[in-house]
């Protein structure tokens, strides 16, 4: 793994800790060789885990589409700053430079960029590793959500189990190094569907 995509907050949210372990995961991103790749925002999470990064010696790229540019959040130190026409514009590139992705706590943006990665996965257009890097619990209830998903049939239970949810650094970065992506059906009952074709 030689690139790491990192979803997280523009906000540092309410509890220290968020900001530790952000930095914590930046550093060793950078003594492991892994170049961080992330929205390019010199604000909140997204700042506090690139600067970390750049501290600790690693290479970080920032993809910031051209309005937030203009709001002067775009992070100025970094590796390299590429600036795009729009939203979906950066996650198509962050999607093309990343080997896989990490998402830290944040708000609707963070879910946006994961759980588009998680349905393309889901749809064959990609194989990339997504883990929920859990602070705190933060992402609990998340997570049961997505156990009733499974409950509920909308989602198959290997899908569910294949991203990494944890608070362990190591174990994350592991599970992504020798990360096989699951080979279920998007479709919960495939004979019915391919009956109604």
């Amino acid at each position: 793994m030689k690139t790491l995509c990192v979803y997280c907050g523009s906000n540092s949210g309410a509890k220290p800790i968020y900001t530790e372990r952000a930095i914590a995961l930046g550093s060793r991103m950078a003594r492991d060789g892994i170049a961080l790749v992330y929205g390019g925002g010199n604000v909140g999470l997204m700042g506090t885990v690139a600067d970390a990064v750049l501290d600790a010696g690693g290479e970080v790229i920032g993809v910031i589409p051209e309005q937030l540019v203009n709001w002067e959040v775009a992070h100025r130190g970094l590796t390299k700053l590429e600036i795009v026409g729009s939203m979906h514009e950066r996650k198509a590139r962050m999607f093309d430079l990343a080997d896989g992705f990490v998402a830290l706590p944040g708000g609707f943006g963070t879910l946006d960029e994961m759980f588009e990665m998680l349905t393309w996965r889901q749809l064959g257009i990609g194989d990339k590793p997504c883990a929920f890097l859990d602070i705190d619990g933060f992402y609990a209830p998340l997570m049961a959500m997505l156990d009733r998903m499974v409950a509920e049939r909308f989602l198959h239970a290997d899908q569910r189990q294949d991203l990494w949810h944890g608070d362990d650094i190591d174990v994350l970065l592991n599970w992504m190094r020798d990360y096989t992506p699951a080979s279920a059906s998007k479709w919960m009952d495939e004979k019915r569907r391919k009956a109604l074709r």
